[in-house]
């Protein structure tokens, strides 16, 4: 019996912007459905990680897979939750508007959403506890609501794999609960979540692995073997030699044909 592919691999994944390095020699390997916490310090190359997963930045060097293929080939299986930083919310569409576009990838170019994309695009809001706005300009809501109109977005998607990018910034204890009680249900239902995340003291809490992440994977795992003294002071001081031992190696690596 051949064995399943992984649901994400990362092999030797390197970003670099100009001769800065962002993310050096990546290798990281996910085979099986779970909440999997990315973490490190500011600057560390966490939300890099998940761009060039997603092809929104070039890779120096590496790969990335999806489901034992590359991302083109299983886009419709993908979600992805940005940053609310990275999102115009002045554009002028309404909550409905944005959750129905986490429907797109299945219809096609020339179809409309239709009664059951509508049907479970307010599902998906009643998910995330926000049916009663899907009218409401995606701008005049909260920031933990906005958060929480582009899970629904991706829940709408129903993909297998899911990568949020630091989907509890800015937001309150209470929506952090009711955005992680939504993933762990997505978790239930045989699906992958990777979560950007920043909180020390509710990584251990909310995830079941983890990957401590400094330019380079510090360590990867469960996350009681993970986050663990010597790790945790290994990602997170020392950063300036990293830097300048990365740098010197990106200028080598340019040079070489």
């Amino acid at each position: 019996m051949t064995a399943a592919a992984p649901l994400l691999e990362f092999h030797d994944v390197t970003v670099a912007y100009g001769r800065r390095p962002v993310l050096w020699n990546v290798d990281l390997t996910i085979d099986e459905p779970c909440l999997f916490g990315v973490i490190g310090p500011n600057g560390a190359g966490k939300s890099t990680l998940l761009k060039a997963a997603l092809g929104l930045v070039p890779l120096m060097d590496g790969t990335v897979s999806f489901l034992g293929r590359p991302l083109a080939a299983v886009r419709s299986q993908v979600g992805y939750v940005p940053q609310r930083e990275t999102v115009d919310w002045d554009f002028p569409v309404s909550v409905m508007d944005v959750v129905l576009m986490g429907t797109y990838a299945r219809l096609g170019w020339f179809r409309r959403p239709g009664v059951r994309e509508r049907t479970l695009a307010r599902e998906c809001l009643d998910r995330v506890g926000l049916a009663d706005v899907a009218d409401r300009q995606i701008g005049k809501l909260s920031g933990g609501q906005q958060q929480r109109v582009f899970l629904a977005r991706a829940l709408a998607q129903e993909a297998r794999i899911y990568l949020l990018d630091e989907p509890l910034a800015g937001v309150d204890a209470r929506t952090q609960e009711r955005i992680f009680a939504v993933l762990a249900g997505l978790r239930a239902e045989g699906r992958l979540v990777v979560v950007v995340h920043h909180d020390l003291r509710t990584a251990a809490e909310w995830f079941d692995r983890v990957a401590l992440v400094d330019m380079r994977l510090v360590a990867a795992g469960p996350t009681a073997a993970v986050l663990t003294p010597d790790n945790l002071q290994a990602t997170y001081a020392g950063r300036a030699e990293l830097l300048d031992e990365l740098s010197r190696a990106v200028a080598e690596r340019s040079r070489t044909p």
